[in-house]
Order: C-alpha cells, then sequence, then structure tokens
C-alpha cells in the first residue's frame, strides 16, 4: 500500500477562511411529495456543487425500512454520484459492517475504487442503521448482539479481503475480493493494488478507541450524540497508536447545519426536519414533512421538549451565524473536519444552504452576479 498516498487522500486541505476541510454527509431524504428518484437527483446537484465549491468529500449514510430516506444501498448511490462527479472523495458514512459479509463489501468497494481511483472512501459503523426487527431481517439472525460484538473481527477480516493478504493456512486465503489487488499480481495483470482508506464511525467510545488503537481516521456523529463528542474524541486522541496508516489522529465530525437567506426561513426548515426525527423515535418513520405542516402541528408537551433539545444541536440561520457556529464548534472540539449534513424537505433549500455555507467562507468557485 502507498502510505503517502493513503494519508494524502484522509487528510484534506481546507479552503477560503474555512478553519478546517469542509465535507457532505448526504441522507438522501425523501420529502412529502417527492419520490426516491427526486431525492437521488438532489445527491448528484448536492455533489457537483460540493465538488465545485471545494468541499473535500461526499459521504452517503446507510439506513434501512425509513422511508424519509432513501440511502439503503450506499456503494449504489456511490456509484451513481461518481458517474456525475470527477474531483470530490466519495464515501460511505458509514457502510454497517454487521449488517455485510465482509466479502461483499470488499468486492463491493473494490468496485468503487476501479470506478473511481482514488477517490473513494470506506467508512464502517457497527450498529444497525435502523430498528431491531429490521436488523434481525438484514443479518436472518435474532442475535442482533453478536454482530456488534464481532466489529473488530469483522473489520479484520474486511481489511485482509481488501488487502488480499490472509496468511498462508487460513481457510480464506484462497479467496480473493475482485477487483481487487490480486489483479495487480496475477500473470499480465496491471490493476492498481491501492484500495480505499478505511474509516471508523461512532457515536460513543467503542469505535473511538477502535480506531485510535488500529491508527485509523475517526468519524464521529456529533449530528444525533453531541452530548458523547468531546468524551469520544478525546478517547480516540488518547488511544491512538501511528500505523502505516496515519502517524497522527485525524477526527471529523458529522455536524447538522441549515443556512437560510433569512433566519425565520432557517428556524421553520429545522422545525420540519425535527417533527420528522419525532416521528422517527416514536415508531412512525415518514417523509420528512413541509415547514407548513409542521408549523401546523399541534405539539405536546414531550414532543416539544424533544425538539429543544433536538434543534440545540442544529447550526442553523443566516450563513453567518452558521458560520460562526460551525467555528464554535471546530475550536471546542478540535475536530480535523467538519462534515455538514442539511436535512430540509426542500432540495432547494439544501441546495442554497450548502451554496451559502460555501460562500460564507470564500470557497472557491462562487457564482458572480450578473449586471
Amino acid at each position: 500500500m502507498d502510505e503517502t498516498a493513503e494519508t494524502d487522500e484522509i487528510r484534506g486541505t481546507a479552503q477560503g477562511t474555512a478553519p478546517v476541510p469542509l465535507s457532505v454527509l448526504d441522507l438522501v431524504t425523501v420529502g412529502a411529495g417527492r419520490t426516491a428518484t427526486d431525492a437521488l437527483r438532489t445527491s448528484v446537484e448536492i455533489a457537483r456543487l460540493a465538488e465545485s465549491r471545494g468541499f473535500h468529500r461526499y459521504w452517503v449514510a446507510e439506513h434501512h425500512s425509513m422511508p424519509g430516506v432513501a440511502s439503503s444501498s450506499p456503494a449504489v448511490i456511490l456509484a451513481h454520484l461518481a458517474a456525475h462527479t470527477d474531483r470530490i472523495r466519495l464515501g460511505s458514512g458509514g457502510v454497517m459492517l454487521p449488517n455485510h459479509a465482509p466479502l461483499v463489501i470488499a468486492e463491493q468497494f473494490g468496485t468503487l475504487e476501479a470506478m473511481a481511483p482514488h477517490r473513494v472512501d470506506l467508512g464502517l459503523g457497527r450498529a444497525p442503521g435502523t430498528d431491531g426487527a429490521t436488523a434481525a431481517a438484514l443479518r436472518r439472525t435474532q442475535r442482533l448482539g453478536e454482530g456488534a460484538d464481532d466489529f473488530p473481527e469483522q473489520l479484520a477480516e474486511l481489511v485482509r479481503f481488501l488487502d488480499d493478504d490472509f496468511p498462508d493456512g487460513h481457510p480464506y486465503a484462497r479467496i480473493h475480493a475482485v477487483p481487487g489487488p490480486v489483479q495487480a499480481t496475477s500473470p499480465g495483470g496491471v490493476q492498481s493494488p491501492h484500495r480505499p482508506p478505511v474509516w471508523l464511525l461512532g457515536s460513543s467510545g467503542f469505535s473511538a478507541r477502535l480506531a485510535g488503537s488500529l491508527g485509523l481516521p475517526f468519524a464521529f456523529a456529533h449530528h444525533f450524540s453531541a452530548q458523547n463528542t468531546i468524551p469520544a474524541l478525546d478517547l480516540y486522541r488518547e488511544s491512538f497508536r501511528p500505523s502505516a496508516v496515519l502517524d497522527a489522529p485525524y477526527a471529523l465530525i458529522g455536524v447538522s447545519a441549515l443556512a437560510a437567506d433569512e433566519e425565520r426561513e432557517a428556524r421553520r426548515q429545522v422545525l420540519a426536519a425535527a417533527l420528522n426525527m419525532v416521528r422517527l423515535r416514536t415508531g412512525r418513520p415518514g417523509l420528512v414533512p413541509t415547514p407548513e405542516e409542521a408549523e401546523a402541528y399541534e405539539f405536546s408537551p414531550m414532543e416539544r421538549e424533544f425538539i429543544g433539545s433536538w434543534n440545540a444541536n442544529v447550526i442553523h440561520g443566516t450563513a453567518d451565524e452558521v458560520r460562526a457556529g460551525l467555528d464554535d464548534l471546530q475550536k471546542r472540539t478540535g475536530a480535523d473536519e467538519l462534515m455538514i449534513t442539511g436535512n430540509a424537505h426542500s432540495a432547494d433549500v439544501r441546495l442554497r444552504s450548502y451554496e451559502l455555507i460555501a460562500d460564507a467562507y470564500g470557497l472557491p468557485g462562487a457564482r458572480t452576479s450578473q449586471t
């Protein structure tokens, strides 16, 4: 493996006045009155915008059995995005490894690497990305804890498949993930031995400690586990051991952020997204409601308390307010990269939010006004 190339792929470069590299996390949200086709078209538009404005990477999250989230198959979506972009890094934020056989993931991401060489990240999580019943359907077992408990072993197996280096005598020594490094060592082989860098994702301390001990980059889900962010990052840094991949810790955090031209409009949009979360957390998942539906909804006292807590961790407002919030969060956490997820009902609102954030930081590729 080319250590220098992989390290460069992990560490981004801050653009404009941003304190660290900025990236995008896409849940492929589906709004009421919209289709999954609409949502996937929006993902292409946002990915193109992110690429043109200097965002470092674009990740897609794996979720299941949620009508408002059309990202159940990250590898398929990433292949689609690879065909519509040229430079931006593409990856999973993440693939939930216990839901899949490691060989299958190695084959999928080997294929993506062949489609978009040196542009693919493999982010891995140990949660199911769904409820227990759906996880059982995915894994074909009722012993759901087994997959999470075996995560380190599954990870090691996956990396062996990615590197094609099972030792002699191992049951899988003659099994190869294709596309992959084995093609470079076959007679006449000209395939690059490079494979996607592996990231560990987490919302608690388990993956933070594991990523640190293995010397891997770490991505923390601040956007839904804000209370654990600083403890997890501290644990990652304390546990870190230099590796062939990284000589020092590198951590990004996922951040919910939505910018609008007016503060009131930003509040309307995040209220609708919060109503969607209320329904999800109470076993009523659905499409992302419109702001008008959210404004007309009669929230119970418990629901209002949840929304207040949830939206306290969503950075929203005008572009300047969002920039100030992102700067403060980066300073408090010491994150090496901020990965922004802007969830809203409308494609136009999401696109406008990323454009405003890019403008606020003076990222390259700003549109010039026409006179």
